[in-house]
């Protein structure tokens, strides 16, 4: 794999970048490799350096190698997981807990939300944490 060299310019700007400003873990993480290659340390090397794996390591290279300074530092959106639940499963439950709770009770409890949409279609296999984090989005507490 040919040997990545940084312009002078390039070394002043990651200098810099490490010293001044609000970075990400990352993002340092990712300007302390560049240099140390540029410096002529090996993979694994700059690994035990740094406390990363050398696939890291090579994935910054390469990304440096095909992308650019730039591009190597910027983090890329992350997927994540996808929504399980549509806008409108959300708007359901908002809206049963904003109903009158079941008789006998003074109010809905997350377990009680919970039994009663797992009774609806498309809901039968939510749980208490998926309703909680859709109530405190919404900013509604049962409490």
């Amino acid at each position: 794999m040919e040997k990545i060299q940084l312009t002078n310019e390039e070394v002043d700007y990651l200098r810099a970048f490490v010293k001044t400003g609000k970075k990400s873990a990352r993002e340092i993480a990712c300007a302390h490799i560049l240099l140390l290659v540029n410096g002529g340390r090996t993979e694994n090397e700059i690994k035990k350096i740094l406390g990363t794996s050398r696939a890291t390591v090579s994935n910054i290279k390469k990304r440096y190698r095909e992308e650019g300074l730039q591009s190597t530092l910027t983090e890329k959106a992350r997927s994540g997981q996808p929504k399980k639940y549509t806008e409108r499963h959300e708007t359901k439950i908002i809206a049963q807990a904003c109903t009158d709770p079941p008789h006998g009770r003074k109010r809905w409890t997350l377990t009680l939300l919970t039994e009663e949409m797992k009774t609806k279609e498309g809901l039968e296999t939510i749980n208490q944490e998926s309703i909680r984090l859709i109530l405190k989005k919404a900013k509604l507490s049962l409490g």
